[in-house]
């Protein structure tokens, strides 16, 4: 990829990231609901707890994709986006493209996914 391509391929990219931090902010502003209600039915009261487990979930899942996002504009800052934090290999631009925040290049991820840390260490020790 030509310099001005790369530039403005990452400036698309850090825009892309901006763009999901604000829409993730905005989504954790809005955490009404993550209140415990009473009911006097024991039904009521289950379903509530189950409903109140979900927005649970779903707020740390939205807390972790933030974080991501954010480790990836760090890394945007300091020079070191877009190389894979295991192996240090350059990740893809297509798979940047799909999933900006990636930290990892597609072996580095799917090693990460089966909980093979050790085995992803030994990649990072290879590398």
């Amino acid at each position: 990829m030509a310099p001005r391509e790369k530039t403005r391929e990452m400036k698309r990219l850090r825009e892309a990231l901006e763009a999901k931090e604000a829409e993730l902010l905005s989504g954790l502003k809005k955490r009404e609901g993550i209140e415990i209600e009473h009911a006097a039915d024991t039904i009521d009261v289950q379903q509530k707890a189950v409903d109140l487990e979900l927005r649970i979930v779903n707020l740390e899942r939205t807390s972790a994709l933030l974080r991501s996002v954010q480790s990836a504009l760090r890394r945007m800052e300091t020079g070191s986006y877009g190389i894979c934090a295991a192996c240090e290999e350059e990740i893809s631009p297509r798979r940047l493209a799909a999933v900006p925040w990636a930290p990892y290049c597609i072996r580095c991820q799917e090693l990460a996914d089966q909980g093979a840390v050790s085995l992803l260490e030994e990649v990072m020790n290879v590398a």
